[in-house]
Parts: C-alpha cells; sequence; structure tokens
C-alpha cells in the first residue's frame, strides 16, 4: 500500500464561537442579523449560520440594554457605566454618547422615525432622547418599581409611549403633552412584556402572574383577560400575511370552528415551561400548543424561554431560552396534525466549557459537543447550527464516542457525572440503552472499532467495564438496560482515558496514578503496564498500523511505546504545559497533540520534529477529534471556542507553485519593460514583486537620465494606503545607507509633492516610519554641509596656486570696473608728466642727469602705489 503524503499545515476556521452570555439582544429589521451582549462586548451576529460578523468593544461596560434604528445602521447600547452609545455599524464606532440615568438601564426602544430613543431605567424613569443631539427630550416618573420594558406604538402618527414595570403597573405617556394619560394595574407581578394589535387599539400585556391583559387604546378601559397558567416572558402578535396567519385560518377551516369575528387578535406566549403557544382574544381559547419543549434541561438555570420576536416576512418565530440559545420556529401545515411548528435553527450562544467532542456519521458532517451540561449537542458542521440535542444524563456529561454499527445505525455512547452510560441512537435522536454500575463518575468510553458490539467505559471508582450491545434491537420503544460482560479494577486513581485496538484485541486505559495498562478484551486480562510519565496521563490511543500506543501527559510530553514489552520507543517534548489529547494521523506517520498551554500542535513520528504549532484557543484545550475519511481536526476547551481545521497541504503546495510560476512571468515581464525603457511599468512590476534593490535601480536610472518627475508620479498615483506603507518601509531601509540617500530623498519629495498632509496621516506606522528616517537624514546633512566647508580650502589653495580662477560676483565686477577706470586716468596722467618731464628736461640742461632719474622714479613709484592702494 503507497504511503500518504505527509500533512505539511492546517487551516483553522473557527466553526462554533460563543456570542451570547445572556441578557439583551435586539434583531435587524429584516432578520439577517442580531446584535447580542457577550459579557462585555456586543457581537453581531449572521442569523442564518450564527458567525459572528463583527465585535463591538464597550471598553469593559457590560451592556444592559440594546435596541438598533429602524433602518439598522445605528445600534443603542446602554451599560453599568450609565452611558448611552450610539454606534454605526458600518464603522463600528461610537458616534455620541450621554450619561442617561441614575441607575443601569433595563429597556430601549427606537421611534419609528429614528430620531428619538426611550429608555427605561433602574431609576424607576422614563427617558426620551434626541438621537442627533443627546439632548433629554421628555423625562417621565410615576413607576413605583423598576421600569422593564419600554415600547413606542406602532404607528408613528401617534405619539404614544407605553412602559412597563416591576411595580406590576403599565403607563401610557403622551409625547405631545408630556404627561401620563393612562396606568393599567390589573396585573398582580411584574410586566415582562407587551405587543399592540394590528389596527393599532388594542394593547396586549403580560407578566409573571400567568396571565395576559388587553387594553382597549381608545378609551383606555380594560377590555379581556387570558389566562396561561405559566409565567409569562413574552406575548407577540400574528400579522395578517405572514405564515402564522394563514396557518391559523386553515386551522379554523379544517376543524369546522368558527372565527370569532374579524376583531380577534391571534397572539404567541412564551414562558417558563419552554413551548409555545398561540391564542385567540375573543374566545381566549389555546389554538395550539408544543407537545413538548425544545428546551436544554439544565439543573443550574430556569428552564424556558426568556423572550421571543416576531420575525419579519416568512422567518417565522425566534425564541431565546433560559440557556443562551436562540430557537427558530418556522409554522407548517401537517397530514396528522392540522397545526405543526418546525424548529428550523437551533444557535447555541454559549457552550461552556467543552469537555469532548467527535464526529458523528458516515459523511462525517456532524459533530457532537460534550459541554458541562447534562445533554450532548450534535452540530451540522455545514450550517453551524446545532442539529438536535440529547438528553436523558441528570449531571454533566463528561465524555463520548461515536461508530456506525455493521447493520448502519449511527450510534453514540456517552459516560456522565451520574455514575451512568448511554447508548443513543443518531437517527431516531433518542436513548435505546442505560448502563448502570459504576460508584463514581464516567470519565472515559471507547466503542468496538471492528465488531461495533461492545464498549468500554472507565470511571473515578478505578474500574473498567466491558458493554455488551448484542441485545439491542433494531427497534426500541424503551432504553435497554445494558449488562456488563467483565469489570476489573484497573488503577489506583481516576481513569482519564480509553482507547481500543483496532481489531478489538486490546484496550488501553491512562490513569492519575501516571501509568497506561494494556488489557486483552473481552475478559480485560493485564498485558503490560507502561511506566515512565511522572505525572497523571491525560490521552491514550493505539497506532492504526503498528503494535504500539501514545499516550499525552501531564508533565508535558508525549511517549510512543511498545506492546510486547512495554518499553519507551519514543519521547516528544514541546508542550510548555500538561498535553491532555495526542491522536495519530497518516497511517500512523504523525499525530496531532494538543494542551493546557493552548496550543495544538503537528509532529512527525520518523524524525520526532514538530512540524506546525498553533494557537488558536485562549485556554486549556481538552477535546480533540480527528475524522476518519478526511483526518480533518475539530478541538474545543476551556474557552467554549470550537475550532476546525482542515488539511491545506495541498492547497499550500498548489499555491507556492503558482506563485513561483507567476513569479518567473512577472520577472520575464520586468525584463521587457525595462529593455523596452517603460519605466513606469518596470517600477510597478517591481514594487509588486516585493524587489526592493531593483526598485531602487530604477529610480536611480531615472533620476540619472533626468525623467524621474513624471514617471515616478504616475507610480505614485496607483498605490493605495497599504502600498505607500511598504514603500515607507523600503525608503527608511534605503536611507540608512550613505551611497543611497541621495535617490531616498528625491524619492520623498516626489512622494510628499504627490501626498497631502492628510493622506500621509492614514498612512500605518507613518509615526514610526519617520522617526526612523530622521536620524539618518540628519547624519546625511551633516555630512553633506561638512563637505562644502571642507570645498572651500581647495577652493583657495588652487586659487592661490592660479589652478582655477576665483570666481568674482557683480559686486566684485563693478569695483573692478571702477579700478579700471581709475588705471586709465594714472595712466593718461603719467603720460602727461612724463611729456612735462621731456620739456624741462631739454629746458634744464645745465642739471646732472642722476638728480632727474631719481625724480622720474619718484615720480613712478608713487603712481604704483596709489595703483596698488586702489586694487586693495
Amino acid at each position: 500500500m503507497a504511503s500518504l503524503p505527509l500533512k505539511k499545515n492546517y487551516r483553522c476556521v473557527p466553526s462554533l464561537q460563543q456570542f451570547y452570555t445572556g441578557g439583551p439582544f435586539a434583531v435587524a429589521s429584516d432578520g439577517s442579523f442580531i446584535a447580542c451582549a457577550c459579557d462585555e462586548s456586543i457581537r453581531i451576529v449572521d442569523s442564518s449560520d450564527a458567525s459572528i460578523r463583527s465585535t463591538i468593544d464597550t471598553d469593559s461596560d457590560a451592556p444592559s440594554a440594546l435596541a438598533l434604528s429602524p433602518d439598522d445602521k445605528l445600534l443603542f447600547s446602554a451599560g453599568k457605566s450609565l452611558q448611552i452609545r450610539v454606534w454605526d455599524l458600518s464603522t463600528l464606532k461610537c458616534v455620541r454618547s450621554w450619561k442617561g440615568h441614575e441607575s443601569p438601564v433595563k429597556g430601549m426602544a427606537c421611534h419609528l422615525s429614528g430620531g428619538l430613543l426611550a429608555t427605561a431605567g433602574a431609576d424607576r424613569k422614563v427617558l426620551v432622547w434626541d438621537v442627533d443631539g443627546g439632548f433629554c427630550t421628555h423625562f417621565f416618573k410615576g413607576h413605583a418599581g423598576v421600569v422593564s420594558c419600554i415600547m413606542f406604538h406602532p404607528d408613528p402618527n401617534k405619539s404614544l409611549l407605553f412602559s412597563g414595570s416591576d411595580d406590576a403597573t403599565v403607563r401610557v405617556w403622551d409625547l405631545l403633552h408630556k404627561k401620563c394619560v393612562a396606568t393599567f394595574k390589573k396585573h398582580d407581578s411584574a410586566v415582562t412584556s407587551m405587543a399592540i394589535s394590528e389596527d393599532g387599539q388594542i394593547l396586549l400585556t403580560a407578566g409573571r402572574d400567568k396571565v395576559v391583559h388587553l387594553w382597549d387604546l381608545r378609551d383606555y378601559g380594560f377590555k379581556k383577560t387570558v389566562l396561561a397558567y405559566e409565567v409569562l416572558e413574552a406575548v407577540c402578535v400574528i400579522r395578517s400575511g405572514s405564515p402564522f396567519a394563514s396557518l391559523v385560518a386553515s386551522f379554523y377551516e379544517r376543524s369546522g370552528k368558527k372565527t370569532s369575528g374579524s376583531s380577534a387578535i391571534h397572539f404567541i406566549t412564551v414562558g417558563e415551561r419552554g413551548i409555545v403557544r398561540i391564542w385567540n382574544s375573543e374566545s381566549a381559547a389555546c389554538l395550539f400548543e408544543q407537545k413538548a419543549s425544545d428546551v436544554s434541561v439544565n439543573s443550574d438555570m430556569s428552564r424556558g424561554f426568556t423572550s421571543a420576536v416576531m420575525l419579519p416576512s416568512d422567518q417565522g418565530l425566534l425564541c431565546v431560552t433560559a440557556d443562551q440559545q436562540f430557537l427558530f420556529y418556522v409554522p407548517v401545515e401537517h397530514s396528522e396534525e392540522i397545526f405543526k411548528l418546525i424548529l428550523s435553527r437551533r444557535l447555541v450562544g454559549y457552550n461552556e466549557e467543552i469537555v469532548d467532542l467527535r464526529f458523528l456519521g458516515e459523511e462525517e458532517q456532524f459533530l457532537a459537543v460534550a459541554t458541562n451540561l447534562e445533554q450532548v449537542r450534535v452540530y451540522d458542521l455545514a450550517a453551524r447550527s446545532c442539529s438536535y440535542v440529547l438528553a436523558g444524563h441528570t449531571e454533566t456529561v463528561l465524555c463520548l464516542d461515536t461508530c456506525v454499527s455493521t447493520s448502519g445505525r449511527t450510534l453514540i455512547v456517552t459516560g456522565s457525572k451520574d455514575k451512568s452510560v448511554r447508548l443513543w441512537e443518531s437517527e431516531s435522536r433518542c436513548c435505546i440503552g442505560v448502563g448502570v454500575g459504576h460508584t463514581k463518575a464516567v470519565g472515559a468510553i471507547a466503542f468496538s472499532k471492528k465488531r461495533k458490539d461492545f464498549f468500554v467505559s472507565g470511571s473515578r471508582d478505578l474500574t473498567l467495564k466491558v458493554w455488551s450491545l448484542e441485545s439491542l434491537f433494531d427497534e426500541v420503544v424503551q432504553p435497554l438496560n445494558l449488562k456488563a460482560k467483565a469489570v476489573v479494577k484497573a488503577h489506583d486513581k481516576d481513569i482519564n482515558s480509553l482507547a481500543i485496538s483496532p481489531n478489538d484485541s486490546l484496550a488501553c486505559s491512562g490513569s492519575q496514578d501516571t501509568t497506561a495498562c494494556v488489557w486483552r478484551l473481552p475478559d480485560l486480562v493485564p498485558v503490560v503496564v507502561l511506566k515512565g510519565h511522572k505525572r497523571g496521563i491525560w490521552s491514550v490511543e493505539f497506532s492504526p498500523v503498528d503494535q504500539c500506543v501514545i499516550t499525552a501527559s501531564g508533565d508535558t510530553t508525549i511517549r510512543i511505546w511498545a506492546i510486547p514489552d512495554g518499553s519507551c520507543l519514543k519521547l516528544f517534548e514541546g508542550h510548555l504545559s500538561s498535553v491532555l489529547r495526542a491522536s495519530f494521523l497518516t497511517r500512523g506517520t504523525q499525530f496531532v497533540s494538543c494542551g493546557a498551554d493552548g496550543v495544538v500542535k503537528l509532529w512527525t513520528v520518523k524524525t520526532g520534529e514538530c512540524i506546525a504549532t498553533y494557537d488558536k484557543h485562549e485556554d486549556k484545550v481538552w477535546a480533540l477529534a480527528i475524522g476518519k475519511k478526511s483526518e480533518m481536526l475539530a478541538t474545543g476547551g476551556r474557552d467554549a471556542v470550537l475550532n476546525l481545521w482542515y488539511d491545506c497541504t495541498a492547497d499550500d503546495k498548489e499555491g507556492v507553485f503558482r506563485k513561483e510560476e507567476e513569479g518567473v512571468l512577472k520577472g520575464q515581464e520586468l525584463e521587457n519593460a525595462v529593455s523596452d525603457a517603460d519605466y513606469t511599468k518596470a517600477i510597478q512590476i517591481a514594487f509588486e514583486l516585493r524587489r526592493p534593490h531593483k526598485l531602487f535601480e530604477l529610480f536611480a536610472e531615472l533620476f540619472r537620465k533626468g525623467e524621474a518627475e513624471a514617471h515616478i508620479d504616475k507610480f505614485l498615483d496607483a498605490l493605495g494606503t497599504e502600498e505607500f506603507d511598504l514603500l515607507f518601509e523600503y525608503v527608511r531601509e534605503w536611507n540608512t545607507k550613505s551611497k543611497l540617500c541621495h535617490v531616498v530623498h528625491r524619492v520623498l519629495f516626489r512622494v510628499f509633492n504627490v501626498l497631502p498632509p492628510t493622506e500621509i496621516n492614514k498612512i500605518k506606522g507613518i509615526e514610526e516610519l519617520v522617526e526612523g528616517l530622521i536620524p539618518y537624514t540628519q547624519r546625511h546633512f551633516g555630512r553633506t554641509d561638512r563637505h562644502l566647508r571642507n570645498s572651500f580650502l581647495f577652493d583657495y589653495i588652487l586659487t592661490g596656486m592660479s589652478v582655477i580662477e576665483p570666481e568674482i560676483d557683480a559686486k566684485e565686477r563693478k569695483v573692478e570696473s571702477l579700478m579700471h577706470s581709475d588705471f586709465k586716468n594714472a595712466d593718461a596722467e603719467q603720460k602727461s608728466t612724463s611729456e612735462d618731464l621731456k620739456a624741462a628736461s631739454k629746458k634744464r640742461k645745465s642739471k646732472k642727469s642722476k638728480d632727474s632719474s631719481t625724480k622720474k622714479a619718484r615720480s613712478v613709484a608713487y603712481t604704483k602705489v596709489e595703483v596698488n592702494s586702489l586694487q586693495a
């Protein structure tokens, strides 16, 4: 059999992330997204697949109320800081904020015009704000308790505001006259929800006193009471034209009942029982009631729904549960039942801590997840929603395993803190077998790999049990009692992990007592004890091809052991904390591990090398599952995030090949552009190929030819903000070398001419880039200044040596011209003087020639001295 190629890399896709931790939420007008409070942030979630579109950081201000504008462009939030904030969903920035109530805001509502925002606070006040100005337009007091719900009249022409309080009253406020026009006092407990009839004349109020009251808004009189017999959390009116309205009409036709007239209002209620019911206002009768609740049972939380919203068009009804789930119901016609609700989607807002998970089905399109809850959630990986829930355990599920039986049935087995094991059938989504016998929590479980007719469980009571599935029938009405075929005391401390060999002949158990034991099945006869770890063993698994076992321990190491003699074959070190899971890949030639340090590592067995390390979790990674066909990975842990990992080795290899091929083609195109003297294109290609050296050479060549300005400006005009960031990095690097600085600053000069200062400020990290340019630039200018000063000495020396002519400016030329004119006058005077001397010498022939020559020399010397003084 040909060996499989080794895996080099995995790509992580965050499949399930927490997006709702309870509290306020707001649904878009078209139902496309939901704004949810998640701890101290706000998550914008796609309602189709629970993918997180964006996250708004509220600066540790946990939201207490949320509302959306009618056009879904603005989001209003209020938190414990008492600040009311307006967020622009296109930029995710707070456009304005102001101080609101004196106590936390409990409810918000935006007017249909989008210009007014009403807030209800724990300080018993109702305030109305101008959205654009952020100032208070109305201030209402009158409630004696916390104002929990608030609502504008849906008709924008009626300026009415409704508020419900814990004081069991509902007040109607007139916004034009700024006063309370009515107070409804029929409730005996807190008012939780309000709704307006389609004609705008009837107000419906629901409360924790288990009733729905109807009020006439024409005279503000009491109309009727509908007994619900459960604590109500939400009431919704069914609008005409909706799927609910058409099914209600067909219900009357098929049942033969008469409608109560056009004045009848049909509405939906949800509450603590976790079921949806439809009522008729005139007869006060329940037309439809769900037979069973879809709400998960949780001992730590109250059961039931906390809120409900009618979605637009044909999207149905959205109900929110106490355990942070969003349930989407769609009404359908049914052949047996007159009226039926189908749960179309279940989005889980918070998974708590994920402790174990396994792929499910032949195609592995489902994932069974065990969290810190009493049920197992099965997710559809394609739709990213919870497909169904397996409920039956009374305490937290700690472990699970899955298999496809020889008859084609997909089975799930679970172990729980309630000391029992349960067998589930995926198709029927029901429990078909229960095994009781352990005296403490069951922390490890494993299915048979070959025959699929038994499974093994390990408990904190230090025992292993082998459970037989031979007594199971194809059709099971009631869960059967599973029987244990073998029992053995296996360890001295808690059993953390179990594995069964591919041929079903051996089982291996890992314990907190630092040992792993190999047992022969089905009688659990001890074969060998694996000793060597210094702390508890969290994970064990058989190799799919060799007679060896891999173990992961709290001593931060991973070991591979030989089964025949129990010797340690290989030791792997690399994790910084406890290794919690390790599983084989690629027919046993590789394995993947995860630990308490929050990282996932990919290893090669032969070389002992860690090929890749992934840090996509923020806390301990407890759970690891590997698909048998695609070898896709799934990891989950304490951070409540479930990540899916896809093998992208082939994609990366193909991507590298394509990149190299593209690089070769681009390189040839670059050479052609240079040879054709198309410097603009050459610069663009060099920049795309990330070749800074070639880019510098092109800039330098342009500056030498004196053609740089047009080419560089054209190149700069085509760059985006991120590309300018890269160009500045190149320039900063070039500027560190003195021989390149002249080109650098000419490029910078062109950049600063093309880009205005406002655009330069938008460049990422521009401050650091400029700080890196300044010191080297100062050094270059200082060196240039020193060279200029030193050049004056050479000029002086060469001038003195008459090698070069001294440079004369205009002023010196004027002085020189004056000097020349003086020279001419002096020459003329000297000539006339000499003529006079000659005449005198003729007249004075009696005097000696020595005296005349002396006088002549003195005259000439005087003239030269005078000329020299003028030159100086």
